[in-house]
């Protein structure tokens, strides 16, 4: 079979999944259909519809777009059967019911941000940098009942660095994932369906721990200043930009994001959250530590840097 007459489905979301749809398309590959995400409501009166990044890059190359409320919907499955697909590609969408991903003859794979069976979940990308690792990376795995959970078809890996944040990692593990994708499919093609794969429980060594990786809320962005400055470095920088770790500031209650940090090596005495200025730079105590901060954003401001923040305030 040659890729122009293999029939795909791509299934996502975000920038992330544009990546891999992009190369699919620039590539020569056949994708007949892509599944997104029903616009969201946007604006002070939710009364603008924003479509997903993928709708918009589908409708400019022509792709059929379908955007089920409900996977399960009946009319939404018609709609999916009728373009006959023989493969289809998941990348950052939501939980597929076995209805949808057992459809294609040749099954249905996702590729996961993260060298899985380590970060499941909704975050992986975040989690791996909070949690300080060094190394990431991408799967590609058939779907099956529970979610994250499939046979591994390949990993591509990554390193992670001392300062990298979310942004940076994200960049590149979009492009990691799309070669990845492509990887996938030309194998699945070249074997006719049969390509191999492994459980996951075959990655695991004895005695290694699993870390999940939920979503993101608020109360989970918290900084707690009393761990080392280390951890809370890699936890500002495993929330930058995007959603972004905060804190409380003054006696006021206000909020303050902070997405930029430095770990300084030098201690304080001063009480966890203490913010002060030490030889012109803006500094916090950390665990008995000084974590120097380099970009902020107060509620209801811009992100500034750290002398800006400096201007005109007594710390």
């Amino acid at each position: 079979m040659k890729k122009e007459d293999l029939r795909i489905i791509f299934m996502g979301t975000p920038e992330f999944a544009v990546g891999t749809l992009q190369a699919l398309v620039e590539g020569g590959y056949n994708v007949v259909c892509a599944v997104t995400q029903p616009d969201k409501p946007v604006g002070r009166h939710q009364d603008t519809l924003q479509p997903s990044q993928v709708k918009v890059y589908a409708e400019e190359h022509g792709i059929p777009v379908l955007q089920p409320i409900k996977m399960k919907d009946e009319e939404f499955v018609k709609q999916l059967e009728s373009y006959q697909a023989d493969l289809q590609v998941v990348v950052a969408f939501r939980m597929l019911p076995e209805v949808v991903w057992a459809m294609p003859r040749f099954g249905t794979f996702n590729v996961h941000a993260a060298l899985l069976p380590q970060y499941r979940g909704a975050a992986p990308i975040n989690w791996a940098i909070i949690n300080g690792e060094t190394r990431t990376g991408v799967t590609t795995f058939f779907l099956d009942h529970d979610i994250d959970t499939g046979r591994i078809i390949l990993q591509h890996e990554m390193a992670i660095g001392e300062e990298d944040n979310v942004e940076i990692v994200y960049d590149g593990l979009m492009k990691l994932g799309a070669a990845a994708a492509i990887e996938t499919i030309d194998r699945i093609i070249e074997r006719d369906g049969e390509v191999e794969s492994i459980p996951q429980e075959q990655l695991l060594t004895n005695g290694e721990q699993l870390h999940g990786a939920p979503k993101l809320f608020k109360e989970n962005c918290q900084i707690n200043w009393n761990e080392s400055s280390k951890k809370v470095h890699d936890f500002i920088r495993g929330l930058s930009p995007i959603p972004g770790a905060w804190t409380n500031f003054g006696d006021d209650g206000q909020t303050i994001k902070i997405y930029d940090s430095r770990t300084t090596g030098l201690t304080t005495d001063l009480p966890a959250g203490s913010f002060f200025k030490h030889d012109g730079r803006l500094m916090v105590s950390a665990g008995g530590e000084m974590l120097e901060l380099k970009s902020v954003q107060l509620s209801g401001k811009k992100r500034m840097s750290a002398k800006d923040f400096l201007n005109g305030r007594k710390l």
